[in-house]
């Protein structure tokens, strides 16, 4: 009995020392928590031109969607202008238009006329020329006479001279010269015209993307300028998480992983999100990130990009992030070339 009692003991001590033994090995981790703050972009939007605010449109808090009119300036002067630019460049256009298309058949027509005309008239004065010679030479009129019909004669000859060269000059059209000066002087009056356009287009200040009015920084009758915001728009889409990951856990952290993302303002919703930028440099643990194990250590700066459909998460709020180390690493050949850059939510896999 003594020794089945003993026995007994030993087995149990084995099991309870195997057991103690299992229990100080480490289990290994199935996912990674990260902590950070909520970030988003936001964008100053000023004029691009300079002239004094007509009116604002909306108010600090407003949501405004892409494209939206926010603010426009006064073109009272600038309309005027552009009227006139584009008299200008109708003008020039159809002297462009008239060059282009040469002289017109009856303009040809009426040269060819006055040719004809002159050579009747020519050959008028020189049979009178003629007949005054002989009369001259019989002392019938006298030498004067003769010597005016002569000058007659010449001045015919002179003109007919003129009219063959002007028909010449519309058979032949404008010259390519003329025309090129003119198609240049379009463009230079079409540029010009563009650029009042552009000036009164600038004159309306959109919204370059959704989001939320942060700052209204100007009021109608202030004088804008490119250097002066009229407002600070936060871009509600996208957001992410900027999180710290420590470099023992580097390797574990990837290009695509997806992600719940908690904030302590919902603690019942969950976020569903996706690692889109992983820093290649270190950087001490910035003093946003409260956690104690991390704050002595190199980390590198994680964005994780998260759905927020409601629009519940706002600027600088602490949030929490666990990744599952149970993903599959994506395949070599599908990793970006650089993970400086946002890369798009991987589509969904079968992986838990």
């Amino acid at each position: 009995m003594v020794g089945a009692a003993a026995g007994v003991v030993v087995v149990l001590s084995l099991a309870a020392f195997l057991l103690w033994r299992h229990s100080r090995q480490p289990i290994a981790a199935t996912s990674l928590a990260l902590h950070g703050n909520v970030d988003l972009r936001e964008v100053d939007l000023p004029f691009n031109g300079t002239e004094r605010v007509a009116a604002v449109l909306v108010q600090e808090g407003d949501r405004v969607h892409t494209g939206q009119v926010l603010a426009r300036l006064d073109t009272r002067r600038l309309l005027p202008q552009v009227a006139q630019v584009e008299a200008q460049t109708a003008a020039q256009r159809d002297v462009t238009a008239r060059l282009r298309n040469g002289n017109r058949p009856e303009e040809v027509a009426e040269a060819r006329a006055n040719v004809e005309s002159a050579r009747a008239d020519a050959e008028n004065v020189r049979q009178q020329y003629e007949r005054l010679r002989s009369l001259a030479e019989g002392h019938s009129v006298s030498q004067q006479e003769a010597d005016n019909a002569k000058a007659a004669w010449d001045v015919a000859q002179a003109k007919l001279v003129v009219n063959e060269k002007a028909l010449a000059l519309e058979v032949a059209g404008p010259r390519q010269e003329d025309v090129a000066q003119a198609e240049d002087q379009l463009r230079a009056d079409e540029a010009g015209l563009a650029l009042l356009r552009q000036q009164l287009g600038d004159a309306v200040l959109v919204a370059p993307s959704n989001g939320v009015v942060r700052s209204r920084l100007m009021e109608p009758g202030e004088m804008a300028s490119p250097e002066k915001p009229v407002f600070s728009l936060a871009i509600t889409d996208p957001k992410w998480v900027r999180a710290y990951v420590s470099e023992p856990d580097l390797a574990k952290v990837h290009p695509g992983m997806r992600a719940v993302i908690t904030v302590d303002g919902e603690p019942g919703q969950r976020f569903s999100g996706w690692v889109g930028f992983i820093s290649p440099i270190a950087e001490f643990t910035p003093k946003e990130v409260q956690t104690d194990a991390l704050r002595p250590s190199l980390v590198y700066e994680v964005r994780v990009f998260v759905r927020d459909s409601s629009d519940v998460l706002r600027l600088g709020m602490p949030a929490s992030v666990s990744l599952s180390l149970l993903q599959a690493l994506p395949q070599s050949d599908t990793l970006p070339s650089t993970t400086v850059r946002v890369i798009p939510e991987p589509a969904p896999s079968n992986s838990p």
